[in-house]
């Protein structure tokens, strides 16, 4: 807590989430504790190889999640919570999650590193469309003809804009984790990263992370109570 009192108004604040804040509003983490994705091994639907291989199941499994998202889920208080923080601190999120949950909220500052459902990407150039209907082998992308593939940073891949969020975390004061299990790298190094600069570190999580002693002060409570107690606590310290 006493780390906490070095935060003031209008600090920047590095907010990395994950599954735990989404799986709240109702939106399938995918993993279970076999390792499985919706009863695929991970190989066979997040992975290049598994789209070498089996193009339609994987775009199959895309548009199941792209339509499950686009169903009526809305964000939930741990979300707006974090817009509340907006009126006091520069938030940037660095999320791990594919939902648009943080945009439907209203947050101003949302890197997705490891890419959107609502989103599709050519193969040979990169380009990047909006989708928000079921994709596949036979859309091309409009720019340059190629063939259209999810939006999805699969194992094996470099997560994305990578440079600017390091630039994000040297510029912040402050590390929040929300909902991530700290085992999925890079995103899961981040922590380290703040020890290094001996800036403070906050864990909200439903449990103990893997790096659960290399955070200064945590709340371990589902992250919509979480966020409201952090938030809170945040706030006092700067109206006092």
């Amino acid at each position: 807590m006493e780390q906490l009192l070095r935060i003031t108004a209008n600090s920047s604040i590095f907010v990395l989430t994950g599954a735990g804040i989404s799986k709240e509003s109702g939106v399938n983490t995918f993993r279970d504790q076999g390792g499985l994705w919706e009863n695929h091994r991970i190989d066979e639907v997040a992975s290049p190889e598994g789209f070498r291989k089996n193009p339609a199941l994987v775009y199959d499994f895309y548009n199941k999640r792209r339509k499950e998202l686009n169903s009526g889920i809305k964000p939930n208080m741990g979300h707006y919570g974090l817009i509340e923080l907006e009126k006091t601190f520069k938030i940037n999120i660095i999320t791990q999650n594919i939902d648009n949950l943080h945009e439907k909220a209203g947050s101003s500052s949302i890197i997705h590193m490891h890419g959107e459902l609502n989103k599709a990407r050519c193969i040979k150039n990169e380009h990047i469309h909006s989708w928000t209907e079921d994709l596949n082998e036979i859309h091309k992308c409009s720019i340059c003809g190629s063939q259209l593939r999810p939006h999805i940073v699969w194992f094996g891949e470099i997560p994305l804009q990578m440079d600017e969020i390091h630039a994000i975390a040297l510029e912040s004061s402050l590390f929040v984790s929300i909902g991530t299990s700290g085992e999925v790298y890079p995103a899961a190094g981040y922590v380290n990263l703040f020890k290094e600069m001996k800036k403070t570190t906050v864990e909200l999580n439903l449990e103990p992370s893997s790096n659960k002693d290399l955070f200064d002060f945590a709340i371990y409570k589902p992250a919509t109570i979480a966020v409201e107690e952090f938030k809170n606590k945040l706030l006092n310290i700067i109206n006092k």
